[in-house]
């Protein structure tokens, strides 16, 4: 062999051994890392550190083997600096991604709720991690671990790992896209080990008390239907607890039913290899309708979940875990009072009218006193009851309803009459009066409008729209549309946008909830927050408030994943007996934020103006906006969404330089030039939030 060969067959050699090193090699990308916003990171031996300020003077740690083959969470640590526990180790990301198949045909596209998914051929897949490069970026104060790549069939991304500077926590994330039309998912998802990495596995029972088992490596995993959405594992040294985002996570259903929506033990799903803990959705959910998660082509779905460190015992952890959601309940804010609507409990045809035994304190009323909600608009008779008659069958319901409705109402809860009547209008709307009201939705030829009954006094006869938009005149009620674009409203208000009873100050605007739901999106029910700016646009005064849309309130449901509130601007809790007309004019008026629970808005004020009020601008065009912010989980950021009558503008201010559990007063200038209306929102990192009613702007 000559030399020229023997040379050509050892630079040859040399290529390929250098190719297979560099296979095999992690590239780590720290370019967009900044080492002064508190966070530090090292790489040595394929383990990529990550250290992050945690409060009360303690630090995380979270040690990230780069090596293929390895669990990925090495080690995670909590404590001061140089004597920190080992909370857990050798632990894998899990994710089951299912995907079915969206009825984009049938109603109105991605804001469908009528879809029964499980029904039509679905698969899970196991999502597979290649970690084939990882870049840390600070954003704010976070630092973001991003690790290439992550592969589900048709379905691929990256997995995202945050850290939170100022807390014990950190968020796990699948982040992944299809090119595929017409996808609908769920995912479960949680930390697997492959060792005895736990001494015992812990949950908070639906009856509210700590519950633990001892971790047994080879023990078949189990679905657990637990309290706060929350699991936990407690190590030698410490606990680590795992939930998912609380609103975010639920896909909506008619139902809050109590799924089981945590798991522990071996091989889950007999797709999962080792022992985990984590979170899951259940396929077939209430059994009605089912639409799961949107997921249009191209959109970055989040699967994600949210890990917190302790170390202490499981309850403290869980102390920590649920002051996130103010232990599931709305908190007091002084000058507002909580009000949550639209709840078809049924009581008065199940229980009342059924003669069955009437308790003196129903479970519903334990729930919504427990939930720290002040003010219960129901929507009772919901295809149950005699909304057109007989006369004396319809007039002994509603008697029913307001006799309850005063017996239950007391200094701490106010429950007050409310019917989904979808007579009239079209589409399905909201009755809301503020007093007793006796009505009828017909009136046959001959029959008047009004008369006298001997038992009831002034009873009402409807026989149109007409009808029903001088009854709301007449009594001071009010109307809205109820899910908006969806369900039985899918062309509504849209269809009825120029009608005299819409174009009425009676009928108030629509409803919001987080329906449908896409886990691409930084915010909740874009749905009816577009619908919000498009009836700015349209000229009108409308105002939104939030409703639940649920049947069955039950101390073991999952309530406070399917809730939502209205904070009113009201002083005192009006008396049943007094009537309370105050409840509707701070609605009317749009003087209300809603909120999740998490974020809240104590204070806004546009040039020294209330939301609902109208606003002057001076000649630079510039508003002063004063926002009172407070909140659990660390913010995203604020937006200021404004309109001139055709198009929409969003100005956002990033917040996440924010830490958890804070409260900040954001001043600054707006560019409302030539814009018409304004409203506020505010997000956190769970896409839990906060948003105003609307200013309008003088001409």
């Amino acid at each position: 062999m000559n030399h020229m060969c023997i040379r050509s067959i050892v630079i040859l050699f040399c290529i390929c051994y250098a190719n297979n090193i560099l296979a095999q090699t992690t590239i780590i990308n720290s370019q967009k890392f900044d080492k002064k916003a508190g966070a530090s990171l090292t790489y040595n031996n394929k383990i990529l550190k990550i250290k992050w300020p945690a409060g009360n003077n303690d630090y995380g740690q979270v040690e990230l083997d780069m090596e293929k083959g390895k669990p990925l969470f090495s080690r995670i640590l909590l404590g001061k600096e140089k004597s920190a526990k080992i909370i857990s180790s050798d632990l894998d990301p899990s994710f089951l991604l299912t995907i079915g198949k969206r009825d984009l045909i049938s109603q109105n596209g991605w804001n469908i709720f009528f879809d029964k998914v499980p029904e039509k051929p679905f698969t899970t897949y196991e999502v597979k991690l290649e970690k084939s490069s990882a870049a840390v970026e600070t954003v704010g104060s976070r630092t973001v671990v991003k690790i290439a790549s992550l592969k589900a069939d048709r379905f691929s991304g990256d997995l995202e790992i945050t850290f939170y500077n100022g807390s014990p926590l950190f968020n796990v994330a699948a982040v992944m896209a299809t090119d595929i039309d017409s996808s609908a998912i769920v995912y479960d998802a949680g930390l697997v080990s492959r060792s005895t990495a736990w001494e015992r596995i812990s949950w908070i029972d639906t009856d509210d008390s700590l519950q633990t088992t001892p971790m047994i490596a080879t023990d078949t995993a189990k679905n657990i239907a637990v309290k706060y959405r929350s699991i936990a594992a407690k190590g030698k040294q410490g606990t680590l607890a795992l939930f998912p985002a609380p609103h975010q996570y639920f896909y909506p259903l008619d139902e809050a039913f109590n799924l089981k929506f945590t798991w522990h033990g071996n091989n889950y799903r007999k797709m999962v290899d080792g022992y985990g803990i984590g979170i899951r959705q259940d396929l077939q959910g209430d059994k009605r309708f089912v639409p799961w998660f949107n997921a249009p082509p191209g959109t970055s779905q989040r699967l994600n979940f949210f890990c917190l460190l302790s170390t202490e015992e499981e309850h403290n952890a869980f102390t920590a875990v649920k002051k996130f959601t103010h232990n599931d309940a709305y908190v007091s804010l002084p000058g507002y009072k909580t009000m949550s609507s639209h709840f078809h409990n049924e009581f008065i045809m199940n229980v009342v009218l059924a003669n069955k035994p009437i308790p003196e304190i129903p479970d519903f009323v334990k729930v919504f006193k427990k939930t720290g909600i002040d003010i219960v608009h129901l929507a009772e008779f919901h295809y149950t009851a005699h909304p057109t008659g007989p006369d004396e069958q319809r007039l002994k319901e509603l008697h029913a309803l307001h006799e309850q409705c005063e017996r239950l109402s007391d200094d701490q809860l106010l429950l007050l009459p409310g019917e989904e009547p979808n007579e009239f209008f079209g589409g399905h709307w909201l009755s809301f009066f503020p007093k007793p009201v006796y009505w009828i939705m017909s009136r046959g030829e001959g029959v008047p409008f009004t008369e006298n009954h001997p038992s009831y006094g002034k009873i009402y006869h409807i026989g149109d729209k007409k009808d029903m938009l001088k009854l709301l005149e007449e009594e001071q009620g009010l109307a809205w549309t109820a899910h908006a674009r969806t369900k039985g409203s899918v062309k509504h208000p849209d269809a009825y946008k120029n009608e005299d009873f819409f174009l009425s100050d009676h009928f108030m605007g629509a409803a919001w909830k987080p329906m449908p739901a896409d886990l691409s999106e930084p915010r909740l029910g874009k749905r009816v927050l577009d619908l919000m700016d498009d009836m700015n646009n349209w000229g009108l005064k409308k105002k939104v408030i939030s409703e639940a849309d649920l049947f069955t309130i039950t101390p073991e449901n999952e309530m406070y994943a399917h809730l939502n509130v209205n904070y009113l601007m009201l002083d005192s809790l009006p008396k049943f007996t007094d009537g309370w007309k105050p409840v509707l004019n701070s609605m009317q008026k749009g003087r209300f934020f809603t909120s999740t629970g998490e974020v809240l808005m104590p204070a806004l004020t546009i040039n020294g103006k209330r939301s609902g009020e109208t606003l002057q601008l001076d000649n630079s065009g510039y508003a002063a906006v004063k926002l009172e912010l407070s909140w659990t989980f660390p913010m995203h950021f604020v937006e200021v969404i404004s309109g001139d009558g055709n198009s929409v503008y969003r100005e956002r201010i990033d917040l996440t330089k924010t830490q958890a559990f804070g409260s900040q007063l954001l001043e600054f200038k707006a560019n409302l030039r030539d814009r018409k209306w304004v409203r506020i929102e505010a997000w956190d990192i769970a896409a839990n939030g906060a948003f105003s009613q609307s200013f309008y702007i003088a001409k």
